[in-house]
C-alpha cells in the first residue's frame, strides 16, 4: 500500500529534504585556499601535497594561481588575490612585511648551499675557467653577465663577483633576464657568465660548452660560515588569512609538513615535478632541491644564519630597515 500525503504536507517534507541535502553539502565542502605558485622546483611541497591528497585529507581545496617570480607573488599577497605563496623569496617577503606587517608569514623556509644547490654561476667554456676566482685572470673586459630576475637575485649575482674583486661597469655588465630565457641565452653564447637557478643550471650543463663554477653563492659569499644554509625562499601565508581562518591555516601547514617529509624520505615525491613545474621530465629524478624545512625544525644557528642574510639585504637597501628573523616565522602545526 502506498501512503499518500496531503499537498501541504508533501511540500513541507520536500522542503525538509532540500534543507537536509544543502546542510550535508555545506558540511562536506572543503575550505578553499588560494595558493600563488612560481612553478619551479622550490614549489615542490605544494604539488606533492596536492597530488598525494594531503590537502584533501585536511579538508582543504587549493586554487593555484601561477605567478612568475617573487615580486608578482608578493603583490598578489598584498592585494588579497592569493592567501598563500608556495615559494616566496624571503628578502622580498620580509620587505613586504615592513610595508604591511604579516602579509608574508612563513610556515616553512628553504635552505640552500653547496649541498642543496639552487643559485649557481655557470660560465661559457670559452672563458677557460673552473672557479669564480679565476675570473680575475680573464682578459676579456667587460664580461657579459646575466642574472635571474628580481632585486634579490641581482644582488646575489653582484655579491659573488664583488667578493673576487670584480667591479660592475668596469669588469662586467650585469643584465637581468627572465628565467625562461636563461638556457638558450647561455647556449647561444650571448653571455659569458650567468647567475641562474635550478633547474636551469642542470639543463645547461647537459648541453653545450658550459661549466658550473660555483653553487651555494649566498652561503659562501654572504653568510660565510661553513655548513650555513641560505634561507632564501619559503612558503608563506597572509597573517590576515591566518587570523580569519586559524584552523584552516593549521591544517594547511600540516599538509605542507607531510609533503616536506615525503620529499626528504621518498624519492618518488619528485614525480610531482613533472607536469607541474618547468623542470624537464628527464631530470626530475636528479635535479637539485633546496632543504625544505618547517619552522618548528629550525635551530638557533639556522635563525642566526637567516638573520645574517636579512641584515645583508638591509645593508644593500633591498629592505627598508632591519627586521628580526623570527618575527614573521610561525609554527602553525601545533
Amino acid at each position: 500500500m502506498i501512503k499518500r500525503f496531503p499537498p501541504l504536507q508533501r511540500a513541507a517534507l520536500a522542503t525538509t529534504v532540500c534543507i537536509s541535502l544543502m546542510t550535508a553539502g555545506m558540511a562536506a565542502a572543503a575550505d578553499l585556499v588560494r595558493v600563488g605558485s612560481f612553478p619551479v622546483a622550490s614549489s615542490l611541497p605544494y604539488y606533492v601535497a596536492k597530488d598525494r591528497g594531503y590537502f584533501a585529507e585536511q579538508g582543504i581545496e587549493t586554487e593555484e594561481v601561477r605567478l612568475m617570480g617573487g615580486p608578482a607573488l608578493l603583490s598578489a599577497l598584498i592585494s588579497g588575490q592569493i592567501d598563500a605563496a608556495a615559494n616566496l623569496v624571503t628578502l622580498e617577503g620580509m620587505n613586504g612585511n615592513l610595508l604591511r606587517a604579516g602579509v608574508a608569514t612563513y610556515i616553512a623556509i628553504n635552505g640552500q648551499n653547496t649541498e642543496y644547490p639552487m643559485e649557481q654561476y655557470v660560465a661559457h667554456g670559452r672563458l677557460g675557467i673552473e672557479t669564480l676566482e679565476e675570473l680575475v685572470n680573464v682578459d676579456k673586459r667587460p664580461l657579459r653577465v646575466m642574472s635571474a630576475p628580481g632585486p634579490a637575485n641581482m644582488a646575489v649575482a653582484r655579491a659573488g663577483l664583488s667578493a673576487v674583486g670584480l667591479t660592475e661597469g668596469q669588469d662586467y655588465i650585469l643584465n637581468e633576464l627572465a628565467m625562461n630565457l636563461h638556457v638558450e641565452a647561455m647556449l647561444a653564447g650571448t653571455f659569458d657568465l650567468g647567475m641562474t637557478l635550478e633547474p636551469n643550471a642542470t639543463v645547461m650543463l647537459g648541453r653545450g660548452n658550459l661549466v658550473a663554477i660555483e653553487s651555494g653563492i649566498i652561503a659562501n659569499r654572504v653568510i660565510q660560515r661553513e655548513g650555513a644554509q641560505a634561507w632564501a625562499a619559503g612558503a608563506a601565508l597572509n597573517q590576515a588569512f591566518i587570523d580569519a581562518n586559524p584552523d584552516v591555516a593549521r591544517r594547511f601547514a600540516l599538509a605542507w609538513s607531510k609533503a616536506v617529509d615525503d620529499i626528504a624520505n621518498d624519492p618518488g615525491a619528485r614525480e610531482s615535478l613533472k607536469g607541474n613545474t618547468f623542470t624537464p621530465d628527464d631530470i626530475a629524478a636528479t635535479v637539485p632541491l633546496p632543504k625544505f624545512t618547517m619552522i618548528k625544525d629550525l635551530d638557533d644557528q639556522d635563525l642566526a644564519d637567516f638573520q645574517t642574510f636579512l641584515d645583508w639585504g638591509t645593508e644593500l637597501g633591498l629592505m627598508r630597515q632591519n627586521v628580526a628573523a623570527s618575527t614573521f616565522l610561525k609554527d602553525l602545526e601545533n
